[in-house]
């Protein structure tokens, strides 16, 4: 009996520790867009509860849904919705993709600061990504071609720019891909005839905003539709989410929360 009263006691420790331990440990990992956001509310969320350690990543919208369903992330977050076929992945493995809106976005086009044009529309936006306008020249720029930057197929913010902006067209095969938005930044403001589109919290001053149809990008057109790309930005956990997860999510979702996705440059959701 003192035996299996010994084992029983070790069993009980073991299982309170492995809970212990998952309550303490918080893994993040999806979009870039969001990922500014992530960072800074997990530093002062960390600060509020100092037993629970938050680890942040950002591999993409897609990556990071999957990694959610695959149980190797416990938040995702992303640029955009769940797709359907992410949502069946999720449900075959017994796992409900759980939506939290936590800010919203607007993409900017961007190009080089000495790039004098101001001003583009969608429609010539569309057209220089599918490379039916092919030189700075036909909107009234150097006669330079077009050093086009765009999102990899992964990403979040890729699938957005494709439903709003190419409208069912292909980015044309010349594009350069890169997988972050940072990476894009970086590049538009090292070639003084690119052109990319950012999140519109990754805004800097080694890169200038073009207008769209005449309308800069703010967070009040962010905010009530006016600017033509804005899209919501999600954290999407498993089920309703408990324990540590929901704590964190709660916070994101919290005055406090919303004040600091305004001050990483994004737009609160109200």
């Amino acid at each position: 009996m003192k035996k299996f009263l010994a084992i029983l006691l070790c069993s009980l420790f073991a299982f309170s520790f492995l809970g212990l331990s998952y309550a303490e440990s918080l893994r993040i990992d999806g979009s870039t867009t969001v990922l500014p956001i992530a960072q800074r509310a997990a530093e002062v969320f960390v600060k509020k509860h100092p037993d629970i350690k938050v680890y942040v990543s950002g591999s993409g919208s897609g990556t990071g849904i999957k990694a959610l369903i695959d149980g190797t992330t416990y938040i995702a977050t992303s640029s955009r919705e769940a797709k359907d076929k992410e949502i069946a992945a999720g449900k075959r493995k017994g796992v409900i993709l759980t939506a939290h809106k936590v800010a919203l976005d607007g993409i900017v086009p961007v190009v080089h600061p000495s790039m004098k044009i101001d001003n583009i529309t969608l429609e010539q936006l569309r057209d220089i990504y599918n490379g039916k306008i092919k030189n700075w020249k036909e909107l009234g720029g150097p006669n330079r071609p077009f050093a086009v930057v765009s999102r990899d197929t992964s990403s979040g913010t890729y699938e957005v720019w494709e439903e709003k902006v190419m409208k069912g067209d292909r980015v044309r095969p010349d594009a350069l891909l890169v997988a972050s938005n940072g990476q894009a930044v970086q590049t538009v403001a090292q070639n003084r005839y690119s052109i990319g589109y950012v999140g519109i919290g990754y805004i800097d001053k080694s890169i200038k905003i073009l207008k769209v149809n005449g309308i800069i990008a703010s967070v009040k057109g962010v905010r009530d539709g006016s600017w033509p790309i804005a899209r919501p930005l999600f954290m999407y956990t498993k089920d309703k989410p408990s324990g540590a997860i929901a704590k964190f999510i709660e916070f994101v979702l919290s005055n406090e929360g919303q004040k600091i996705v305004n001050e990483v440059k994004y737009v609160s959701i109200e």
